[in-house]
């Protein structure tokens, strides 16, 4: 018997807090939220991310190195927002979505950068959880 494929996706319920967690981290990164826009369709490359490269195509705010924008990344992948993208020979040097970061966008996306600019607190907060590696 061949499996049943459906037109709508299954939704994952993420608790409250991990939620917070994650939309905290991603306002306090570098980035944009138009990074998250084109990661829900297609694999962003560190190099699109990074340089001259990631400002012109508003992923990032400010010119990152690539060190920064992967640890960057990493700190994004720890919180539950992207994942690395796999290919046929291992790991590859482009970022997609998660579930959770698809939830993530879809809440801040209705938002202006005002909205969502984060606080001195969550600056703070976010910089603690990085240093003692606590994703929560």
């Amino acid at each position: 018997m061949a499996p049943v494929e459906s037109d709508y996706a299954i939704a994952l319920c993420y608790p409250r807090r991990s939620l917070k967690r994650a939309e905290r981290a991603f306002r306090c990164s570098s980035f944009r939220l138009d990074l998250l826009a084109d990661m829900r369709s297609q694999s962003i490359s560190i190099r699109q991310v990074s340089g001259p490269a990631g400002v012109k195509s508003r992923y990032s705010r400010r010119n990152l190195a690539e060190l920064q924008a992967e640890n960057e990344m990493m700190w994004l992948i720890a919180v539950g927002i992207l994942r690395r993208e796999v290919d046929g020979q291992g790991l590859t040097d482009s970022f997609r979505l998660t579930p959770m970061g698809r939830q993530v966008f879809e809440h801040l996306s209705p938002l202006s950068p005002a909205q969502y600019r984060p606080t001195l607190g969550d600056h703070l907060y976010n910089a603690w959880c990085r240093w003692v590696r606590w994703p929560f």
